[in-house]
């Protein structure tokens, strides 16, 4: 049997890999149009900044590599161009020496990956603007910001690629602006959560513009060096000359087990379109673990193994500074898309037990359908120990596990790594008191229209000094512990909406007053959070046009 691979990286590679590892017998040939077989697409900003300092451990295999432990001919700076599906041949172009050939195949995978967004911009192809994809993209930005003195970038772009350049960039000690379409960066996240990362890009030293324009940004001009990172676009050209089926973007239509319209031939990476386990929708979701998932079940199949790809929770972490931020599932976003009818938690736990040192609070924000309490997604940010946290979500949330058994996972723990009842258990725990009616609450969303209402109060239990430090319009103070003395000066005709600094507090709060025959509800996530929010609010209004203050 002979396979032919078009692209390497993550899913060609670890195909070609795994395909060997089944069949010894097999000729397998990777054509990749890149200096590179495999490397570690993910660590490319890294490198920008010299936290990866030598360019060779961007690579993850080489040529010489495969063909030493594999026999697997890996061919760099070859470009397939074309296949004939009904001869089963390819035609390639080696890019160092112009010349092409002809190759045949018993089996055909397609592993090549998406290329960048580049949108119709006036100056977009100006010499001192970058994309990054490949190491070729990654050793072009590093030498052109040492060679030339770089002191201001603009970045177009607040995804993942967007915001780990920005980082490393700032790194060397560049001015770095960000420049975002929509209105907050890291759209995986909700507007609410991203309110964090907005906040400690600007404690650096970046100036975050959200709204902008890009195309006629005053700020462009002034840049030593733009990189754009918009988005990525499946590449597809080869799969669409062959005339396989397509869908969403122009992504490859595949089944479970990896294979495509045409007999023979199979499809992973970015490229393809797969089904998400929580919407049921198919979509191309680019990210390495999933290609890496893909080579392997394709492989499997390849080499006549029942194999099937379980579909994406589109789970994903990064790294910003010392904060990590990090989601799973789906956000409010797209669950409002839907119409799901969904109910969301947002609490403030610590990294591990408080009385250990060093615990940092993180925020986690956890999704689940109403009616059948099915977990939809998480997302969480803070620093130590998200992504641990995020995992176990993606976990549950791949068993199929209700909502509320967050409580009752056994987990590990010993004060420096987490708390008796660690904060999975406890997103369970608040859940199920709200499940079972023990406690309503309202979200940061509400509070406009809850100020609007008659019979109503507002309340704040948190210490006379934090409240004097800072508290929501409206709300009066009474601290918890004063709360059981203080009951006749709270009207039992009314509603009370509570608010505390991360939610016990509120929870406790609430709990008293039900006993008491209060009607009442605290607020998610507490005022931590209302102020983050309404700080990142306040932040993007007043924003200047590039980045400084008015």
């Amino acid at each position: 049997m002979r396979v032919i691979i078009v692209g390497g990286v993550a899913g060609g590679a670890s195909a070609a890999a795994r395909i060997r590892r089944l069949d010894e017998r097999a000729e397998i040939v990777i054509y990749e149009r890149s200096g590179y077989i495999s490397y570690a697409n993910c660590g490319l900003p890294y490198y920008i900044g010299g936290i990866i300092e030598d360019r060779d451990d961007l690579t993850v295999q080489t040529p010489e590599g495969f063909r030493k432990r594999f026999q697997i001919d890996a061919r760099p700076h070859h470009e397939v161009t074309d296949v004939d599906a009904q001869n089963k041949t390819v035609t390639v172009r080696d890019l160092l020496s112009g010349k092409s050939f002809t190759d045949h195949y018993d089996k055909l995978l397609l592993s090549p990956g998406a290329k960048p967004v580049l949108p119709d911009y006036p100056w977009i192809t100006q010499k001192n603007v970058f994309t990054l994809r490949t190491v070729e993209d990654t050793l072009r930005i590093r030498a052109y910001a040492e060679e030339r003195h770089v002191k201001r970038a603009v970045i177009v772009g607040g995804g993942f690629i967007g915001l780990e350049t920005a980082e490393n960039l700032m790194a060397k000690g560049i001015s770095v602006t960000i420049l975002q379409r929509g209105d907050q960066l890291l759209p995986m996240l909700d507007r609410d959560m991203a309110s964090f990362i907005h906040a400690k890009l600007r404690a650096k030293g970046a100036a975050v513009v959200l709204g902008a324009d890009a195309a006629t940004h005053a700020c462009i001009g002034e840049a030593d060096m733009i990189v754009v990172a918009v988005g990525v676009t499946p590449e597809t050209t080869l799969a669409r000359a062959i005339g396989l089926r397509t869908g969403k973007k122009g992504a490859i239509s595949v089944n479970d087990r990896m294979e495509t319209s045409h007999p023979d031939i199979y499809a992973v990476g970015d490229a393809v379109e797969i089904r998400h386990r929580v919407t049921g929708e198919i979509l191309p979701i680019a990210l390495a673990g999933p290609a890496n998932k893909q080579g392997r079940i394709a492989a499997d199949n390849i080499c006549g193994r029942e194999s099937h790809y379980a579909g994406s929770l589109s789970s994903s972490v990064i790294k910003l500074f010392d904060m990590t931020a990090a989601a799973t599932g789906i956000n409010e976003k797209t669950a409002k898309r839907l119409g799901l009818s969904y109910e969301r938690v947002v609490l403030s736990p610590a990294s591990h037990a408080g009385y250990y040192p060093g615990a940092r609070v993180m925020t986690m924000k956890v999704l689940y359908e109403k009616s059948t309490e099915r977990l939809l997604g998480a997302q969480i940010v803070g620093t130590d120990g998200v992504d641990k946290r995020i995992d176990v979500l993606a976990t549950a949330i791949f068993a199929g596990l209700p909502a509320t058994a967050l409580k009752d996972l056994d987990l590990a723990y010993a004060p420096p790594y987490s708390s008796a009842k660690d904060p999975v258990n406890m997103a369970g725990f608040i859940i199920d008191n709200i499940e079972s009616g023990l406690v309503a609450q309202f979200h940061h969303d509400e509070l406009p229209h809850i100020r609007t209402l008659e019979n109503t109060c507002l309340l704040d239990t948190r210490t006379p000094t934090e409240y004097a430090r800072g508290h929501a319009d409206g709300f009066i103070n009474i601290p918890l512990d004063e709360l059981r003395n203080r009951l006749h000066e709270l009207d039992p005709s009314k509603r009370i909406y509570i608010m505390c600094q991360s939610g016990l507090r509120s929870y406790l709060s609430a709990r008293i007053l039900s006993e008491n025959g209060f009607d009442c509800c605290h607020f998610s996530g507490g005022y931590r959070f209302y102020e983050s929010v309404l700080l990142d609010r306040e932040a993007a209004a007043t924003a200047h046009p590039c980045g400084a203050e008015k």
